[in-house]
């Protein structure tokens, strides 16, 4: 169990949370959400320690596993080492064993000291570490070859798996677990989905995934409103309720309001008069009904709507025999697909399966594609009439020239646009205000992919080509990119581990592995269902 009591956090003049008491009970899976900035990793930070409250008091087990987020602080350790720091009496037990292991002589206290850390080892399951290790490493796709490999020989999806199975190993009595699914492929996610619903601990997980919050999370906690409320079941449940006592709220203020004015239209007309008694009650009536005072939520959505300028032709692409790899590894042998306008394919597989590099095979010579990349090593690749792309890159920070404005680079890409038409788009995207001139240079990652966006929605081309878009972004951010990909009437090629988002936009899938690729037509859910038979 976790407690927080009156549990206060404030930078400056902005309060994050004040005053929370809430508990977080064995056997539940506690879903933490609330938009960007409002406190989520601090609060995290607060419950397992790291950061201590301004005010209040957190009481949290002994034992808690929580992902890291310094990707190279474990680069000198072999990988299953690392895994096992993740229950660190163990680790120091076994460390403090091989030392002694390796003295030319033991004393007679080393040797007392052996037997108790034999005990240690024993109790908390040393014996089988590494096997238990490998287990969680393989079930995030850290295959067997690596384990031995040093942490620093690893990339950084690969890393971040290596981090989640430390959190995940030992046991722990608590995990505290921020963002566990970025750089994680679907499959992956279905494994660590799977593991979280048979975890009898304490959960507490962030994550900007609707779909993985909604599978595994029992309750909600809402950090909004400068406090955390708790709701019964997963995102879309809280969302409902949250709306719905917002709604209610609401409305029993509009009928105190309208009460309150007809009580204090009585007060006026008769205070003077000789009705003092039912002016008295009058008052009265209206100290008792004075309005609920509801805070202002945190949360902000932007409004994204992708337009054409005009169509594509009916063949929006077409691949004939594409073949693309580095040196002797072939990622892509011969695929061949014709893509129709209106189209919209999902691009799925396991990280390293060639889905970027197919993208950027693509567009090595697409239209309106500013910064093309190397095409394919054979094949060809033939977009359509009247063809215009338009493109979110994995690494879109880099797409950002530095030394300008906002407002200053969007209105770049279309002279011709007015101030007052750029100001309304970079409105849409929540840049209000003074930070249209906020330096580019500045941009968080969150920033960047909404500035992209923009960026987007003046170019209107008719085909839009995504890769990864939303790992930057809140969930209200992922949800009003998923309406608007649903309504863009263009052609669509997405590359995202985003379950809702295949699930809710694609029509077509193309399936990446060992170098081939499965074109299937149809939605995400009449693919599952064909590949279960």
């Amino acid at each position: 169990m976790i407690s927080v009591s009156n549990v206060s956090m404030r930078y400056g003049g902005k309060i994050l949370f004040e005053d929370v008491a809430t508990t977080f009970l064995p056997g539940r899976r506690y879903g933490l959400t609330g938009p960007n900035g409002a406190g989520k990793s601090t609060f995290m930070k607060l419950l397992s320690g790291e950061l201590e409250p301004q005010k209040g008091t957190v009481v949290r087990p002994k034992k808690i596993g929580v992902l890291r987020q310094d990707q190279f602080a474990f680069d000198e350790y072999r990988v299953i080492d690392t895994v096992i720091m993740g229950n660190l009496p163990l680790w120091k037990a076994l460390e403090e064993r091989e030392a002694l292991y390796s003295k030319a002589d033991l004393t007679d206290e080393d040797g007392m000291r052996l037997g108790e850390l034999e005990g240690i080892v024993a109790e908390e399951d040393g014996y089988s570490a590494e096997s238990d290790a490998a287990v969680l490493l393989d079930g995030l796709d850290i295959p067997e070859p690596l384990h031995d490999r040093k942490m620093g020989e690893l990339q950084g999806g690969q890393k971040v798996r290596v981090l989640l199975a430390q959190a995940l190993f030992g046991r722990p009595a608590a995990l505290l677990l921020d963002e566990p699914t970025n750089y994680l492929d679907l499959e992956s996610i279905h494994w660590l989905q799977n593991f979280l619903t048979h975890y009898d601990g304490v959960l507490i997980v962030i994550s900007h995934d609707r779909h993985f919050l909604n599978s595994v999370s029992t309750q909600t906690a809402d950090i909004d409103y400068q406090t955390i409320i708790t709701y019964p079941g997963g995102y879309d449940d809280m969302v409902l309720q949250k709306t719905q006592i917002r709604a209610r709220i609401e409305a029993e203020n509009a009928q105190r309001e309208k009460k309150i004015a007809q009580l204090n239209e009585f007060i006026a007309r008769f205070s003077a008069g000789t009705r003092a008694s039912q002016v008295t009650s009058r008052k009265k009536e209206v100290e008792r009904l004075q309005v609920t005072e509801l805070a202002r939520s945190n949360i902000q959505r932007p409004y994204i709507r992708f337009e054409m300028k005009r169509p594509s032709g009916r063949h929006a692409l077409e691949l004939k025999d594409v073949t693309k790899g580095y040196g002797d590894l072939e990622v892509i042998r011969g695929f061949s697909a014709a893509v129709q306008r209106g189209q919209k394919v999902a691009l799925m597989g396991r990280n390293g399966a060639g889905k970027t590099t197919l993208l950027k095979a693509l567009l090595a010579n697409a239209p309106g594609v500013d910064d093309p990349d190397v095409g394919p090593d054979s094949g060809v690749v033939t977009w359509g009439h009247e063809v215009q792309v338009g493109y979110f890159a994995q690494d879109h920070r880099g797409s950002i020239r530095n030394g300008t404005t906002v407002a200053d680079w969007l209105h770049d890409f279309d002279p011709q646009a007015s101030k007052e038409e750029i100001r309304g788009l970079l409105g849409q995207m929540l840049f209000s205000g003074e930070e249209g001139m906020k330096p580019t240079d500045a941009l968080s990652g969150g920033e960047a992919a909404r500035l992209i966006f923009c960026k987007l929605m003046l170019q209107k081309p008719n085909v839009l080509v995504f890769d990864e878009p939303t790992n930057h972004l809140d969930l209200e951010s992922i949800n009003a990119l998923n309406i608007a990909l649903q309504k863009f009437e263009g052609t669509v090629v997405l590359v995202t581990h985003d379950e809702d988002l295949v699930d809710e936009v694609a029509t077509r899938i193309w399936t990446f592995e060992d170098g081939r690729i499965e074109d299937f037509l149809g939605s995400y859910e009449e693919y599952a269902a064909a590949a279960a038979t």
